[in-house]
């Protein structure tokens, strides 16, 4: 992965590689995929420090640095504290709110028991985040969500209720344990290169070019009218100003703009509801749950559309199918997605339902900020445009940003695989939910640099300008490990949506009419 010409002074240099020494081995067979090892190098042995995040006081969770011989168990023979109760993960499995009443909730997070079966409906993240953890190790989740670990932890102590018994392994028997230490040292090394540290300038010099288009949009109209060709124009670079917007906001959603949680949350405000019109909040939430459990059923919102505009996924397809349940003409979808999903999702769906949301859970900070998104709109534009232009205008940018957005954030998902939770672990959950885009300076910009799509879900607070720098990291440990690891030219993604809609369409359409 090269580095592109300009970027250095803004991203701040190419990781050193020789100072890190991860090798590629050939292993013992013939053909083996290659393991990622640490020699020892200084930005190597993150377990001796605990692999800390600058400006971090807490440690990731045991497992996340050095792997030592004979310790292959983790801290199964760690003894619980004194009057803690002990459990199996069998017990802990049974936890997960789907039972009879009274339906408990539990997690572990570093081998210690919650009980969430009350707090979850308080959680900041959203109930629906939490509760897809419920009776499964939420370890790696917790670490890759929270920037202050020590302040939530204070939270979560009074909710502890004991923790694994000592003859219970660290890890899930459902989880590939090396790919899990592997992974956690992984994450400690990244921490130790800094890579989680964002670099202000480079998101900066973001929010001045779209504020500068933002403006400019509206300069075009008022200088040179509002014929035909100022009146595309100007479109366009607000169409363009918003979909930046719409990148940055994330990058804030994430908390990877600044060191501070609470100037995240400023900016974000600022640039979500002032700028776009929409929630802040109302965005974190449905984004963190997607983050949770990518394309698992009933746990990632982002596929709701299945099944009442969509069928998604070979299984779930041939299961409505077999069922006979048709809300849409399921073999033809991947025909009427041009017409729906890409250029409708901004202009009706998030419109109706930003504002719901926002008035139902009284976000009322965040409907104060977006009014004055409106107020500034039709102020500015309407002293320029006559009502019927005013209303076109804004309904083509709507239809515009959302085909744009639609397609940059459904080329990593759609396509992949689609199922219920699993319960793997976290980097086989991200893994086999996403796929990447080749990098190109254009490719950056036009996706907000979502073409690391992997990086970004297995690093979700990692500034986007450093996903270039761990992508060949993380290449080494898939190929160790034998996980694909795809990325695709930019067309090619985008043409695999449509033939993955195409194809689970065509799954349906035999299972409905022959089985």
């Amino acid at each position: 992965m090269q580095n592109q010409g300009g970027k250095g002074a803004i991203l701040g240099g190419r990781p050193n590689f020789e100072e890190l020494k991860w090798v590629e081995e050939a292993g013992s067979g013939a053909g083996a995929a290659p393991s990622l090892k640490c020699h020892g190098g200084a930005g190597c042995g993150a377990a001796a420090t605990g692999g800390r995040r600058a400006g971090s006081r807490m440690a990731p969770p045991r497992g996340g640095g050095e792997v030592r011989d004979g310790d292959r168990d983790g801290d199964r023979d760690k003894a619980p504290a004194a009057g803690m109760r002990r459990f199996t993960w069998e017990e802990i499995g049974q936890r997960n709110g789907r039972g009879p009443a009274p339906q408990e909730r539990w997690l572990v997070i570093d081998r210690k028991v919650y009980d969430i079966s009350h707090f979850y409906r308080r959680h900041p993240g959203g109930a629906r985040l939490l509760v897809s953890h419920a009776g499964q190790d939420a370890t790696d989740a917790f670490v890759a969500f929270h920037v202050d670990k020590v302040l939530v932890s204070k939270y979560l102590k009074p909710l502890q209720i004991g923790e694994l018994a000592p003859d219970q392994p660290s890890i899930e028997p459902t989880k590939n344990e090396m790919l899990v230490k592997d992974f956690r040292e992984l994450r400690a090394t990244v921490e130790r290169m800094g890579l989680l540290e964002p670099n202000q300038l480079f998101f900066f010099l973001l929010l001045a070019h779209i504020l500068l288009l933002d403006t400019a949009a509206w300069l075009i109209l008022f200088y040179f009218g509002t014929s035909l060709l100022p009146f595309v124009f100007s479109l366009l670079l607000l169409t363009i100003s918003q979909v930046q917007a719409s990148w940055l906001q994330h990058d804030l959603g994430h908390l990877s703009v600044f060191r501070k949680t609470k100037w995240n949350h400023l900016l974000h405000k600022f640039v979500m509801c002032h700028l776009i019109g929409a929630s802040a909040k109302w965005w974190t939430l449905l984004h963190s749950q997607h983050h949770a459990k990518p394309n698992c059923f009933h746990k990632d919102p982002d596929i709701d559309m299945h099944p009442f505009l969509f069928t998604l996924g070979k299984k779930f397809s041939v299961e409505l199918g077999i069922k006979k349940k048709k809300y849409m003409p399921y073999n033809h979808q991947h025909k009427y997605f041009f017409i729906t999903l890409p250029p409708l999702l901004f202009p009706t769906y998030f419109h109706c339902h930003t504002f719901y949301i926002a008035y139902t859970k009284k976000y009322w900070v965040d409907l104060a900020w977006m009014l004055t998104f409106y107020i500034r709109f039709f102020y500015t534009y309407g002293s320029l445009l006559e009502t019927k232009s005013l209303l076109a205008y804004y309904f083509i940018f709507r239809m515009l940003e959302s085909s744009w957005f639609v397609w940059v954030s459904q080329m990593n998902h759609i396509p992949m695989d689609i199922d219920y939770d699993k319960n793997l672990d976290w980097m086989s959950t991200q893994l086999q939910a996403t796929c990447n885009v080749e990098q190109s300076l254009f490719n950056d910009w036009f996706t907000g640099h979502l073409n690391f799509q992997i990086e970004h879900h297995l690093f979700p607070s990692m500034p986007r300008h450093n996903y270039w720098k761990v992508a060949p990291l993380v290449k080494s440990l898939c190929a160790k490990h034998g996980i694909e690891y795809q990325c695709k030219p930019l067309l090619t993604a985008f043409a695999d949506i449509v033939h993955s809609l195409k194809t689970s369409g065509e799954l349906w359409h035999d299972a409905y009419l022959h089985k």
